[in-house]
């Protein structure tokens, strides 16, 4: 079974975000990127199917050079081989359109996509990708089974949550509960090692045109000062709320 995990190269959430070019691009100077983590949940369980199943899994993104440590540190984690296509990712379409074209030529039983990434937030690419492969589709996918090329997954929903079964190929939308916090894998010295040998095939972009445009970014309204009062002060401290803050 050939598996194809999607990775977002993500700004770590500890960084300081700035923007340049009257606020129409992300400022990457001393910014340390990250796997997007939902597409670490993913990873993960891709890893258990090739040890349970010697299913061989690949790592896609779409990006320039400075993606490459990322896709190394999957290769590290156990991942057989990375592909990362050579063009910025200028929105989620463009990037469904890239990666679906790679599935064409692959035919990848499963394909694993976090269900968002923690920059942009924009929650389409798998689903996007399903659509132009004509795969079926499991997003918030909160645990996964294959045998014998059907799949049971179970998806978060309103209240609860849902079991259900599909045919392969399909594509899921990977999140905490896949695999928990504690089961990620932490890439040790032999992985790092090995990592250097596997192959990370570079890709020319396939022609797509980007559906949307990137107007501004704009930071959050900084914080306001703090107002203190009187703890016996009722009076004004529901004034505040009500007037100020708005809360009641």
């Amino acid at each position: 079974m050939k598996i194809l995990v999607c990775i977002s190269n993500v700004p770590d959430t500890t960084s300081k975000i700035n923007f340049v070019n009257s606020d129409t691009e992300f400022d990457t100077q001393g910014v340390q990127f990250i796997i997007n983590p939902n597409d670490e949940f993913g990873l993960t369980r891709a890893i258990w199917m090739q040890q349970k199943q010697q299913a061989e899994v690949t790592v896609i993104t779409v990006g320039n050079s400075s993606c490459e440590p990322t896709l190394r540190k999957c290769l590290a984690i156990g991942a057989d081989k990375a592909i990362r296509i050579d063009a910025e990712p200028t929105d989620g379409f463009f990037v469904a359109k890239q990666i679906a074209e790679v599935c064409k030529k692959e035919n990848y039983a499963l394909v694993i996509a976090g269900r968002e990434s923690i920059d942009h937030n924009g929650g389409m690419v798998p689903g996007l990708i399903a659509g132009m492969l004509d795969y079926e589709y499991i997003t918030n996918c909160i645990s996964l089974e294959i045998d014998n090329g059907q799949a049971t997954a179970s998806r978060e929903i309103d209240g609860g949550k849902e079991v259900v079964t599909s045919d392969l190929p399909m594509v899921i939308g990977s999140q905490k509960g896949l695999v928990e916090e504690s089961d990620l894998i932490i890439p040790n010295m032999r992985g790092i090692m090995q990592a250097r040998k596997k192959p990370l095939e570079v890709m020319v972009a396939s022609d797509a045109s980007s559906s949307t445009k990137t107007v501004s970014f704009e930071k959050p309204a900084p914080k306001g000062a703090v107002k203190l009062i009187e703890s016996d002060d009722i009076d004004t401290l529901i004034d505040l709320l009500h007037n100020e803050a708005k809360v009641i």
